[in-house]
């Protein structure tokens, strides 16, 4: 097993409190990372191998020293950041100070057509000041007609389809691959590994704001770090199972968790 990417959620803090979110993010959070124990993982796992870490949460920005994270690890993996956006605008100089390797900015209302130009705006205005950036757009089985105006609204802007990842709402309401395909225009998409079948990678994992590892950010199969170092990454996904988080299962029907 050679991990190379890693997913870690910052902090469960989130003021948009979305009800579908899998890690059951609210404004009034109360689990984080300290600073120090996290750029210390990162740094431990970048010597093991790893070569990216995508920092998500709840939303990143809300972590209080989220910039001083970032920063700190500049040059010793790839770093992206995925965040909804809402913050985004205000914490402009702290971003453009600790220069992230990507940022992604999340869709999670694609009939919300404010919220789609927001988005098109924070990743001109990135791509502007040289920092790649891409859309992620939640797509569910209710709201297909939205997502695909959304999605085409994105390439009207010049955000193509290998600048967005297109994910299935889980647990909820998921659309089968056919509909996130017909929603992405017919056209090759960006999706979830596990699009077509739920199954573990072992070159990726999930790491939560508890201190929890998985081998996907949606299962709730999840064990304890028992050191904050790659050794005990490794250690904590060893003989870990992965219960199907719900959805589209291996029939391509639809299930619930």
């Amino acid at each position: 097993m050679q991990i190379e990417r890693i997913s870690l959620e910052l902090t469960d803090r989130c003021d948009k409190a979305c009800w579908f979110c899998y890690s059951e993010s609210q404004p009034n959070g109360s689990q984080s990372w300290a600073t120090e124990e996290v750029v210390s993982l990162v740094k431990d796992c970048a010597k093991n191998g790893v070569r990216a870490v995508s920092f998500g949460g709840g939303e990143p920005l809300e972590h209080p020293e989220w910039d001083a994270i970032v920063g700190e690890l500049r040059g010793q993996l790839f770093r992206s950041i995925t965040t909804n956006g809402i913050r985004l605008d205000r914490m402009w100089p702290r971003l453009l100070a600790c220069q992230p390797d990507k940022v992604h900015v999340s869709i999670h209302f694609p009939q919300r057509s404010a919220e789609c130009r927001r988005a098109i705006e924070q990743v001109e205005r990135l791509e502007s000041a040289g920092v790649a950036a891409g859309i992620n757009l939640l797509v569910r089985k209710t709201e297909l007609d939205a997502a695909s105006r959304a999605a085409r609204q994105l390439r009207e802007a010049g955000v193509a389809n290998d600048r967005v990842v297109f994910l299935p709402l889980r647990r909820w309401d998921t659309p089968t691959p056919a509909e996130l395909a017909e929603v992405a225009g017919g056209r090759p998409f960006q999706s979830m590994t596990c699009l077509t079948k739920c199954a573990p990678s072992e070159r990726f994992c999930a790491i939560a704001a508890d201190k929890t590892a998985a081998w996907c950010s949606y299962t709730r199969t999840r064990r304890r770090l028992p050191s904050l170092d790659y050794e005990g990454l490794r250690e904590s996904l060893d003989g870990l199972g992965l219960n199907f988080c719900g959805g589209i299962d291996d029939s391509g029907l639809s299930r619930s968790a």
